[in-house]
């Protein structure tokens, strides 16, 4: 086959995952139309799909083999013609998948993304082309914010964790390089950067000598174009009244920080081998909440980890009771193989995880159901992401409000256009978005 003939193929692609796994995906995509490809959305106008796969927990890894099933049924019945694997999940079990699902064409470990079009030479009997530093994002969730992915890997193993071990460690992206990515999106029209890592607030350690998030920040504000930039995954022992007064008073940081907690007893978090200990922990929040009560807090939690006794779990609930945290997310413990946890004595039943799992999601419904009902009748700005043509309703979100993971906010006005920043008065909750009004 000719190059010609292969640049008359259609690729188009599946992504699973965290946002960073996404980021990965959005390049290679970037390498491939730079290539000459056609990126389609539907798998059926396709003749290569790519499935970008995780594998950080069980589920992740279920999922990415229901998708890849899924597929093959498309390829078994004629209707794609080459099929490839990328993500966490070939890097994790490369032997066993290519023992198990020969009929995928390709597994691509994770340093193999920038040779995505090679790889696609390859399936086709074409010459090896010199790869090019093509360096660029197809955005896959809209225009009007992107991740920015500062770094890769993690060196905090926690007990539970495989990313380590998938990912490897800790290794930031270079300041100069995550500016010119950033303006880039700006040009492309994106207004809000989300910063995302497996551990955001030790970017630049490797490289710096020290954690330089906030010297990043200070870089990143300086963008035309870029309104708001928002924090994710920010490990709580880094997050220093430095951090916090940064967020307090730049006009683009968004009154938001995302804090994986994961538990709040002594002896659980020192098995998981985080950092803080309960005082430490509500020491934090406290702090946060009565300091600098404007920026609002996401966390997640695990339950069920192993030897979690019915005392421990009932202090997790309280906490949060006390806590009033505004957005929290929690799973149950996974025993995931190459982990330190995996080995543990008194693995908890799934039974006992999953009604545990049920017990602290209604916790937290009641405190979610107050911090609602705070909101209604207040004003916020919001982004206009995207128009629902079913509803008639723009959809947007604040600086409140993280677009990927919480509520969104639903406007019936016919005069706006996505990417605008309006004034809204939030008027109701319909259970799963606020209502508002132009003011």
């Amino acid at each position: 086959m000719t190059k010609e003939e292969l640049l008359t193929k259609r690729i188009t692609a599946i992504s699973l995952g965290c946002d960073k796994n996404r980021v990965d995906l959005e390049k290679m995509l970037f390498r491939l139309k730079k290539y000459g490809f056609q990126i389609v959305a539907d798998p059926s106008d396709a003749e290569i799909v790519i499935v970008n796969t995780c594998a950080f927990i069980e589920p992740a890894k279920k999922e990415a083999i229901s998708s890849i099933f899924q597929m093959l049924r498309l390829k078994n019945d004629g209707k794609i013609e080459k099929m490839i694997v990328t993500g966490c999940l070939p890097e994790r079990y490369a032997k066993e998948l290519l023992k198990s699902i020969p009929e995928v064409d390709a597994f691509v470990k994770l340093k193999e993304n920038e040779n995505i079009c090679n790889v696609v030479e390859q399936l086709y009997g074409v010459a090896i082309s010199k790869n090019k530093n093509e360096n660029g994002r197809v955005l896959t969730q809209g225009v009007t914010y992107a991740n920015l992915k500062i770094s890769d890997g993690c060196d905090n193993v926690c007990s539970f964790c495989t990313i380590p071990r998938i990912r490897g460690c800790y290794k930031s992206v270079k300041m100069q390089d995550l500016v010119c990515e950033a303006k880039q999106l700006a040009k492309d029209g994106v207004k809000e950067l989300v910063l995302v890592a497996q551990d955001v607030t030790s970017y630049g350690k490797d490289i710096y000598g020290k954690p330089s998030l906030i010297e990043l920040c200070k870089e990143l504000c300086k963008i035309k174009g870029i309104r708001w930039i928002r924090i994710h995954y920010a490990y709580p022992e880094l997050v220093t009244d430095e951090l916090l007064n940064y967020i307090k008073n730049e006009e683009k940081m968004c009154k938001y920080l995302d804090i994986p907690l994961q538990h709040i007893d002594d002896k659980i978090l020192k098995s998981m081998r985080r950092r803080l200990d309960e005082n430490q922990t509500r020491e934090l929040i406290t702090k946060i909440k009565t300091e600098y009560p404007e920026i609002k807090i996401r966390s997640t939690f695990i339950v069920g980890y192993p030897g979690e006794t019915v005392g421990q779990f009932k202090k997790l609930c309280n906490f949060l009771k006390e806590a009033q945290l505004d957005y929290v997310g929690f799973f149950p413990y996974y025993r995931e193989e190459g982990t330190v946890s995996f080995f543990m004595k008194k693995q908890i039943p799934n039974f006992v995880k999953n009604h545990r799992l049920k017990v602290i999601q209604k916790v937290q419904a009641n405190v979610a159901k107050q911090n609602i009902l705070n909101q209604i009748g207040q004003s916020v700005e919001v982004l206009i992401d995207e128009f629902d043509e079913k509803d008639g309703f723009f959809i947007g979100h604040t600086e409140f409000l993280s677009k990927a993971v919480d509520f969104n906010i639903k406007i019936l006005y016919n005069e706006l256009n996505i990417g605008d920043f309006v004034k809204v008065k939030i008027t109701e909750f319909d259970g799963e978005n606020f209502k508002g009004e132009v003011l």
